[in-house]
């Protein structure tokens, strides 16, 4: 088995992120504009991880997989963000971590999943217990073209998300079974269209037996993250009750030599992981680098980094919370929290709100992980929050308190 501590271990999980220099990562650190050079440089990012989680929040002036996407590349176009995926590009949405933008190169090894959810993971037999609004809905976006809920006139049976009404359930059952696709998002807003005018025949018809879509995952997986616990590569794709088939996917993965039993050593213990053996040489390069202190940059807090946060606190000593659905006077740090990573520590969170009318990216929060915090960090914080509010073309404010720099924590 081989050993990392967790310096080696957090600082290959930044490599494998694209958080580090370029000559570490491989992957490219600019992005400049929204054309063809800025799309490709998003793919690179996105292929690397296997996922772009998607969520509605834009509150901080991005939503999540733009703040993904801005934090990686520099001079990235925000808005393109919001139109990576279109017909002709390689990408499909689909249920990955969360929902996800995907590399289409994965479509094939997620065909286990369509078939799976032909019951739907959380309304059960909808397609079932509904076969005339099914197949209403499926003549019709066959008749009309692409469609989103809105143009079908959907009911709901009380407000908020989780009171879909029967049309929309089906719908959603209909996307994740695999009978429709999205082609677009316009304004967020899926638009629906039948899945063999949105993915091609040729990625279609490729049959992936079950035990090869989970070698390819798991393998996908550990390229972004680096190391990870068996749990950690389970929950990237949302793997539940499939213990047998993910040991015996690692366990061929790991005979073929393409990953490694590896156990990463921390001050509070250690844990048994596993490692690609492709990244070993970077592993080991890894302990002579020292990451610049005096840089910063802001993640998103579904960040692929971030999202698992019992791996955050192992790997960095970070207590990732999001606190959205928490009353604001239970709050500690704020609504939409957006942590700050300088060199290879997370040293800060701000809570930003985005005034596009005013022009201003207001600073509602600043928390600094050390109290005091050292003036390398704050520093640091500010240079990050320039860039941001940079990128978005907006001016940081602090509430009249000129800058990061004279925030309390």
């Amino acid at each position: 088995m081989e050993t990392l501590d967790r310096t080696q271990a957090s600082r290959l999980a930044l490599a494998r992120a694209g958080l580090l220099r370029p000559q570490l990562t491989g992957m490219p650190s600019r992005g400049a504009g929204a054309g063809r050079r800025a799309r490709s440089a998003a793919y690179r990012v996105l292929g690397r991880f296997g996922y772009l989680q998607l969520d509605s929040v834009s509150v901080a002036g991005a939503r999540s997989h733009g703040i993904v996407l801005l934090s990686r590349l520099r001079g990235f176009e925000p808005a393109l963000a919001e139109r990576l995926l279109r017909p002709g590009e390689p990408l499909f949405e689909y249920w990955g971590h969360e929902a996800s933008w995907l590399p289409l190169d994965l479509y094939p090894s997620l065909e286990f999943r369509r078939r799976d959810y032909q019951t739907h993971p959380w309304w059960g037999d909808v397609l079932g217990e509904h076969p005339e609004i099914a197949r209403a809905v499926i003549e019709r976006v066959r008749k009309e073209g692409p469609l989103r809920s809105a143009d079908l006139h959907v009911e709901s049976s009380r407000p908020g998300w989780w009171g879909w009404g029967p049309t929309r359930r089906v719908l959603s059952a209909l996307w994740s079974c695999g009978e429709l696709a999205v082609r677009r998002r316009v304004h967020f807003h899926r638009e629906y269209d039948l899945a063999e005018r949105v993915i091609p025949g040729s990625v279609r018809e490729l049959q992936v037996g079950k035990t090869e879509a989970l070698r390819t995952l798991l393998l996908r997986a550990l390229s972004g993250h680096g190391w990870a616990t068996t749990a950690t590569l389970a929950a990237t794709w949302r793997l539940r009750n499939m213990r047998h088939q993910i040991q015996q996917a690692i366990a061929e993965l790991q005979e073929v030599g393409e990953i490694v039993p590896c156990r990463v050593h921390a001050a509070g213990g250690a844990k048994s992981g596993w490692i690609r053996t492709a990244d070993l040489e970077l592993a080991d390069r890894l302990r002579r680098v020292r990451p610049r202190r005096d840089t910063g940059v802001l993640l998103s807090p579904f960040d692929p980094v971030l999202w698992d946060r019992e791996r955050v606190s192992f790997l960095f000593g970070f207590q990732q919370v999001l606190e959205i659905y928490k009353p604001k006077v239970s709050r500690r740090y704020g609504y939409y929290c957006l942590p700050v990573l300088a060199g290879e520590r997370l040293i800060a969170r701000l809570d930003l709100k985005a005034e596009r009318a005013r022009g201003i990216l207001r600073v509602q929060s600043a928390h600094f992980e050390a109290d005091p915090a050292p003036s390398i960090d704050r520093a640091a914080t500010q240079q990050a929050l320039s860039r941001y509010a940079e990128a978005l073309k907006l001016v940081p404010d602090a509430g009249g308190q000129g800058s990061i720099l004279s925030m309390r924590r």
